[in-house]
């Protein structure tokens, strides 16, 4: 197992692409230049020894020398042993909507980034509990299991969106059954479902599955995003907006969140509903209804140990420049007999 120490200085790779083109440029300036002065057969008697291979072969050197370095800077570091941790903490999963409405602008950016500061917000308050994320729109699907990996929570979320699900539609209770299966402790017993939608739920017996689970031990709350006025669902194509969605009559659709079918939501589940217009509200009531609970033991296995690697790139980066500035742009003798790269002719 490994971790970047100072992951910003891969902007630094920037560089590179900027050197080739400085490279390609002088080169091309050096062949006009010397088309001026004389013609291709003149310039080859002139300097027989000139290589362009060599040239680039040095840039290569050079740049590869350079990477390493960067890498250097970066630190990669190698866990070396793997060890248990006791832990306190409790079980959230959130159960994202990633239906077609969430896309709606009618709070800014729109309801699906909405929904997403929320729980990226939560997960940043939370301390050793265990997180997992479920999508759903007319089905549900795992996006990511429980982990205490609250970094890699953050990450898979970023990549949610309406495209990674196969059928549209907004089925709370997909979540919900899905949710009920998601816990892995048996010995957990503090279980927090938290439900971010705008609501348009089609099914009926929501609020029925919604009370089993709550029978099963899981506490469900629910954060509304979105205006009850509602907003048009734009379409987009490569981020450009192409129109909007339409129903059969050529109407342009307003999806308009639905605060009263997840406050029923919550309410069979003895939960609470939230406004998620103004991202801290249900932040800090979550947090707060979260840090009151008792908190389980549980072991998690992590890797410990982490040794720098960062010499290992510094000397590789080091030798391949000292090897760069001992490589001439001219050919070597042997390389000219050999004629690899047809150069002669």
């Amino acid at each position: 197992m490994y971790k970047l120490e100072e992951p910003i200085y891969f902007y630094l790779f920037a560089i590179i692409p900027v050197i080739i083109v400085v490279f390609l440029f002088v080169l091309w300036w050096k062949k006009r230049t010397q088309k001026k002065f004389a013609n291709p057969l003149l310039l080859s008697k002139i300097a027989p020894n000139t290589s362009t291979f060599k040239s680039v072969l040095k840039l290569i050197f050079f740049l590869v020398g350079l990477s390493f370095l960067i890498l250097s800077l970066v630190n990669p570091k190698m866990g070396t042993k793997l060890k248990t941790v006791k832990r306190e903490g409790v079980d959230v999963v959130f159960a994202l909507d990633v239906s077609k409405s969430m896309l709606a602008e009618d709070i800014a950016p729109n309801r699906l980034e909405k929904a997403k500061q929320i729980i990226s917000k939560t997960i940043d308050k939370l301390g050793s509990d265990r997180v997992g994320i479920i999508i759903y729109a007319g089905n549900a699907y795992p996006l990511l299991p429980i982990t205490t990996d609250h970094a890699a929570a953050k990450m898979f979320l970023q990549n949610a969106n309406p495209d990674i699900v196969s059928s549209q539609g907004t089925a709370i209770n997909e979540a919900l059954n899905l949710a009920n299966t998601y816990y892995d402790n048996d010995e957990q017993t503090n279980r927090f479902l938290i439900i971010i939608s705008d609501g348009e739920d089609h099914q009926e017996e929501t609020k029925q599955v919604a009370q089993n689970i709550a029978n099963e031990g899981v506490k469900v709350y629910t954060v509304g995003v979105g205006t009850e006025k509602g907003g048009p669902i734009p379409i987009k194509l490569n981020g450009a907006l192409i129109g909007y969605k339409k129903d059969r009559m050529g109407e342009t659709v307003i999806t308009q969140r639905k605060p009263d079918v997840l406050q029923g939501v919550a309410d069979a589940s003895d939960g609470q509903y939230f406004d998620g217009n103004k991202t801290e509200n249900p932040v800090e009531a979550i947090e707060k209804i979260i840090g009151n609970a008792q908190k389980n033991e549980f072991e998690t296995k992590q890797f410990s140990d982490y040794k720098d690697q960062f010499q290992w790139f510094v000397g590789i980066g080091l030798l391949l420049l000292i090897l760069d500035m001992f490589l001439f742009d001219k050919k070597t003798k042997w390389l000219k007999k050999v004629d690899l790269f047809n150069e002669e002719s």
